[in-house]
């Protein structure tokens, strides 16, 4: 069975897509990233998601991305509440500089090692916050930057291919292929800022985008919410 290297956060498009990885005949090899985020939590979810999931390989690298800074998501600022899930040219103070980026390179690294030409990333631009490395545009440059600086591709033995098959597609759509795939939402993580229990804030982008999904797809979404906000 070929390998593909799996970008892993344990939330709900990342699951998706190792879903997916698995279904097209690959053998998943889940990378999560320890980045000084704001919480525990969602490493907690990749572990418990990669286990149900019989994944046998999956790494958690540390890449302390708080040194660096700039993020709401790596720093003790306020993360953004009660946006309009409308698209916006406004970049929120959740994106983490370049960390797309820097995940995909180390991803490519990994996958140089294993000798994996496919890389799987859950990137979205249709129902997002409006992120810069979540565009086709990233993705296509990426790929292009991997075939043109590796040992393997410039030697002719590999021609790496980044894959972001949810990019495209609603949240609705990525939440019935899931549980076509047989995936357990209810392991997922997706808030930016759950409290002191795990809860999810049910306000934050994310949560709001997730809890849009599943409304959309007719279907209750299984997290634990410390408050729903109804105005979504």
């Amino acid at each position: 069975m070929k390998k593909a290297v799996v970008l892993f956060s344990g939330g709900l498009d990342s699951t998706t897509c190792l879903a997916i990885a698995r279904e097209e005949g690959f053998e998943p090899c889940a990378l999560s990233f320890s980045y000084s985020q704001r919480h525990e939590i969602e490493l907690a979810a990749a572990s418990r998601v990669a286990q149900v999931m019989d994944i046998a390989r999956h790494l958690v690298v540390d890449v302390p991305l708080g040194r660096i800074g700039g993020s709401a998501l790596t720093e003790d600022t306020q993360v953004p509440k009660g946006r309009s899930l409308e698209q916006s040219t406004h970049i929120p103070s959740t994106y983490v500089p370049a960390r797309n980026t820097i995940f995909l390179s180390l991803a490519l690294g990994w996958a140089e090692v294993l000798g994996a030409a496919d890389i799987f990333i859950g990137v979205n631009a249709v129902d997002y916050s409006g992120y810069p490395d979540c565009r086709p545009e990233f993705i296509a440059a990426f790929e292009h930057l991997a075939n043109l600086g590796t040992k393997e591709s410039i030697e002719g033995r590999m021609q790496y291919r980044i894959r972001a098959p949810l990019v495209h597609w609603s949240k609705a759509q990525i939440i019935r292929k899931g549980l076509e795939l047989g995936v357990d939402y209810s392991l997922t993580h997706s808030c930016y800022d759950p409290d002191q229990n795990g809860l999810a804030c049910g306000a934050c982008d994310s949560c709001r985008l997730r809890r849009k999904g599943f409304l959309e797809a007719g279907l209750d979404d299984p997290a634990g919410y410390a408050v729903r906000d109804r105005d979504i």
